[in-house]
């Protein structure tokens, strides 16, 4: 792939090798290696993990392909992924429609525990990847849960998503994968459920069940901009880093000092309200503003008409939408606009759900 330019500012440019690699090459691995104790289930392990909804990075300045970090917020929703693993002799088998992303981690979670057989892995996901749903991260960690279950669980949570984070990957036409971008606010909200805030090098600063008895509704304005693979690159590590340089600490102010005094007290206006100051701040305006200004048209009306939550996810250009206001109000605001509900769902404030089937 191409030489990707880095400018951090006015006299820091560099050139970064956005490089593709095989499925099983340059394993990170970020804690010296011991045995693992492993215990073999004879089944197969089902796990369920939620989709989420990426709200924004704290610092874009902490984080590139190959060092995951820069913190971050973000919740997960009840849009679910299912894996299923079982132990088999021999080479790995593998259902998926992304297989080089899932061959990689298997090879990525042999060398971190010594299992040295092949697994079956089935996953089903929704049908919605790259706008903003989490649809690369979500199935990593599921797949992770539903490995390290069907070993014994010799690693921790945390592990895993160090795990996740360290060797995050995405596919390339040709069969390749290249490493990607990687926060940790996706493999924690799924994991854990509700509002996560991150903090660098995919440390868990905070978690909390919110919005219980809310509606949360997506809508995916059309776009022709892209969001992954260089476009995205370019996006992130130029305009995003320049911004958070100057919003970085006024961003993490809002999310210790007023976000979550608002979700302590489960005020989902106020919660709002802090969310969309921060959609104009930092790299979370860089995101926005590279799908045009028409999305902040698009949720300034929302904003407009009452909605109490209304926030674009990750690079979008998903616009995800908290209510206790029913789809019919929703639909009225969003038709002169020329927008489509796709998605209609809830907060899942469970998190991973581990199920050791006997067959």
């Amino acid at each position: 792939m191409a030489v990707m330019k880095l400018r951090g500012g006015d006299l820091d440019l560099v050139e970064y090798d956005f490089r593709t690699f095989q499925p099983g090459e340059h394993i990170q691995i970020p804690w010296e290696p011991a045995p693992c104790d492993l215990r073999l289930f004879p089944g197969t392990i089902r796990v369920q993990a939620p989709s989420r909804i990426h709200m924004t990075v704290l610092d874009m300045n902490r984080f590139a392909p190959e060092t995951p970090g820069g913190g971050g917020l973000g919740f997960a929703i009840a849009l679910p992924t299912t894996v299923r693993v079982r132990c088999i002799e021999g080479k790995d088998e593998i259902h998926y429609s992304r297989e080089p992303v899932l061959r990689h981690f298997l090879a990525v979670f042999r060398a971190a525990t010594g299992y040295t057989d092949g697994f079956r892995v089935e996953a089903d996901q929704h049908s919605h990847p790259h706008v903003g749903l989490g649809s690369t991260s979500t199935v990593l960690i599921a797949t992770a849960h539903a490995l390290n279950e069907a070993v014994g669980s010799p690693l921790s949570e945390g592990q895993l998503r160090q795990l996740v984070g360290h060797n995050f990957a995405e596919e390339t036409a040709g069969g390749e994968i290249a490493f990607g971008f990687e926060t940790g606010v996706g493999p924690a909200a799924s994991t854990h459920g509700g509002m996560v805030v991150m903090g660098d090098g995919l440390a868990l600063a905070y978690q909390h069940p919110f919005a219980e008895d809310y509606t949360v509704f997506i809508i995916i304005p059309p776009s022709e901009i892209s969001s992954a693979g260089t476009k995205e690159f370019d996006l992130l590590m130029n305009r995003g880093r320049s911004l958070d340089y100057q919003d970085r600490e006024l961003k993490a102010y809002m999310l210790l000092m007023d976000l979550i005094p608002a979700l302590e007290a489960g005020d989902l206006q106020r919660i709002g309200d802090v969310v969309w100051e921060i959609e104009f701040r930092g790299s979370k305006r860089a995101e926005i503003e590279h799908h045009s200004f028409t999305i902040y048209a698009y949720m300034n009306r929302l904003r407009e008409a009452g909605f109490e939550f209304v926030g674009m996810s990750s690079v979008g250009p998903s616009i995800a939408v908290i209510t206790k206001r029913s789809r019919a109000d929703l639909e009225a605001v969003c038709a002169p606009l020329g927008l489509d509900i796709q998605i209609e769902t809830r907060v899942d404030n469970e998190g991973i759900l581990i199920d050791r089937l006997n067959e």
